[in-house]
């Protein structure tokens, strides 16, 4: 009978040990959510407002449950969508611990009948989830697909349940659904959108109190139907109104107000309205402006192909430029641009119609270009303790026109593929900036007046008397606190919807009828719209100016999805797929044959 040497019986001790190491290593880490990220566009990683805001408790105060509707049998593409979304939602309870809670939920879970599952469905549609229609093929057989990508959140604030939804892949509807082989530039969007869409959602359950922001009126501005997929866009996170200098009651209401937009102004501002704006803005109050200096008619020119500008004269501007930032009188074009529609032309290539270059600043870092109809030159003018600095420029093929200039089709008869509008077209210094920040501790544009100069006289109420005028705005403020915040567009429209009427319940209501906020009306020449950055920008512009950073850059977020080269996978696929059956199986097949020649030499020959 063989003995059992002590050496053997402690290489198996070795084996048993190592063995239970890799096994208890293994429960340890699949309990963990922890991962080192090393691809070039940290597209694992959550940024850094995110953390910020997950790991704050004051920003959920109470627990937020996530539901999400896209679970069960999947396609791969849509499952790995799905597993996506687990991934973003793991790293967020990582963070945010008990206060965020999340399951999947399958369509045919709990469903028995198909009366139960149209019901279940139905309740998701009315929660405002809109259905994706795929289409594929499986055994030659053509399958149709539904599917609820969004998810519903819910928290209890106060005993009361608030509740809001995401939608997180685009909805189509039976008629026209998505081809399963088409569908991955809408997955890769949604993927990109991933992390901000779940933080938006959370963000809107936990913010208790919403900052006010008014669209001025009274000068000729943008109408609430042509903003109104601007409002649709931050009243999620804002208190939006408008507001018209005019009585007591509105610069009471200006004096509450922590933002005002002023939106492509047309007629001239009395000094009285220059006075509350301008204090506003010394009492902390955030300004945003898009304007232009100059006007034209449109329909005009598009018809005989030239026009004439005039001056509006708004008074607004002079105020600007003792801020900090010069309006120019002229119009600013570029090679970089979109079309425009003219009769008996066509659509051409309109350099009027600036495709305006975003800088390395954190609202418009990676987004897509800003569409600015006729922008104006802004110049950047040194005041001491502010900083100017420009945030959307041309390209550096770019020029500007005279003062208050004449605009034809003939000027630019020489667009062709490779029209040069400058010295040195490709020099960066040619560059103009179309829109500008200004920040600092800002000199009052009253600062050598006085309020009675100023007030007196002005048909504030009928009898102009200075106790019409709130206490905030009564002591004149001659300097700024050192964050104060102006922001200033040199286009009016670049924010603007086209918009119809609809006739309602014996109630006219209007809507947008294209969202020019995010693609161009005039094709490019594959006939596809232009995408634009602009919907994006003033998201970011007015969240940094009213010291909201928790989305900020999320919007522009971009994950690179890098496809495989077409032509090679042609030209040496079948070589790559061998190579993947042969390799592993030859290596085995190699290893195990020199096990063998060592056991052999080790062993057989002792014998």
């Amino acid at each position: 009978m063989p003995k059992l040497s002590f050496k053997g019986f402690v290489n198996w001790w070795v084996f048993a040990g190592i063995t239970a190491s890799l096994v208890l290593v293994n429960i340890i880490f699949s309990l963990l959510n922890y991962k080192i990220d090393l691809t070039e566009d940290q597209r694992f990683s959550l940024s850094e407002g995110t953390k910020k805001f997950l790991s704050e408790k004051e920003n959920i105060q109470n627990r937020i449950s996530i539901k999400v509707y896209l679970d069960g049998d999947l396609p791969a593409e849509i499952k790995n969508f799905r597993n996506s979304i687990e991934n973003k939602l793991k790293d967020f309870k990582d963070l945010a611990g008990d206060r965020i809670e999340y399951e999947f939920v399958s369509i045919d879970q709990g469903n028995e009948s198909e009366k139960d599952k149209l019901e279940f469905e139905k309740s998701i549609f009315d929660k405002g989830i809109l259905p994706t229609t795929i289409v594929y093929k499986n055994n030659n057989e053509q399958v149709k697909m539904r599917i609820w990508a969004g998810a519903e959140m819910t928290t209890s604030v106060n005993g009361e349940i608030k509740s809001t939804t995401v939608q997180l892949l685009p909805g189509s509807t039976n008629r026209n659904p998505f081809d399963l082989k088409n569908i991955s530039p809408y997955v890769e969007n949604a993927t990109n959108n991933l992390e901000y869409n779940l933080l938006s959602g959370i963000r809107k359950l936990g913010q208790k109190q919403q900052k006010r922001i008014a669209f001025l009126q009274g000068h000729g501005e943008l109408k609430e139907a042509e903003t109104f997929i601007l409002r649709s866009l931050l009243s999620p996170y804002f208190s939006l109104s408008s507001l018209t200098l005019k009585t007591k009651e509105s610069y009471q209401e200006l004096a509450n107000l922590d933002g005002i937009i002023i939106a492509d102004p047309q007629t001239p501002f009395s000094e009285v309205d220059l006075y509350f704006i301008d204090q506003f803005v010394m009492n902390g109050g955030s300004l945003m402006v898009f304007m232009n200096t100059l006007k034209h008619n449109e329909d005009t020119l598009t018809k005989n192909w030239i026009e004439h500008t005039t001056r509006k004269n708004l008074q607004l501007d002079k105020m600007l430029f003792d801020y900090g930032v010069k309006v120019h009188e002229n119009y600013v074009f570029d090679r970089i641009c979109s079309g425009n529609y003219f009769n008996r032309i066509g659509a051409i290539p309109w350099p009027y119609f600036v495709m305006a270059s975003p800088t390395k600043h954190q609202i418009t870092a990676n987004i897509d270009p800003v569409s600015l109809e006729y922008p104006n030159q802004l110049q950047l003018i040194d005041v001491p303790n502010v900083r100017s600095t420009s945030i959307l420029t041309t390209s550096s093929n770019a020029n500007r026109t005279g003062i208050a200039p004449q605009i034809a089709c003939e000027d630019f008869k020489m667009f062709g593929s490779d029209p040069q509008f400058i010295e040195n077209p490709n020099d960066p210094v040619n560059k103009i900036t179309l829109a500008a920040m200004i920040e600092g501790t800002i000199p009052s544009f009253f600062v050598n007046r006085t309020l009675v100069d100023t007030v007196q006289g002005a048909n504030i109420t009928e009898s102009s008397s200075m106790k019409q005028v709130p206490k905030k705005f009564q002591t004149k403020k001659a300097i700024s606190s050192s964050n104060a915040k102006i922001f200033v567009v040199g286009s009016g429209r670049c924010i603007a919807n086209p918009y119809d009427s609809v006739y309602v319940n014996g109630q006219i209501k209007y809507r947008p009828t294209f969202n020019t906020l995010k693609f161009s009306k005039v094709p490019d020449a594959n006939g596809r719209p232009l995408i634009y950055g602009n919907q994006e920008f003033v998201q970011n512009m007015v969240d940094y100016l009213m010291a909201d950073n928790s989305l900020l850059g999320l919007r522009s977020r971009q994950i690179e999805f890098r496809r495989l080269d077409s032509s090679k996978v042609t030209q040496h696929g079948s070589n790559v797929k061998y190579l993947n059956l042969l390799v592993p199986v030859g290596l085995i097949f190699l290893f195990g044959t020199l096990m063998i020649f060592y056991r052999y030499n080790t062993y057989a020959r002792k014998k």
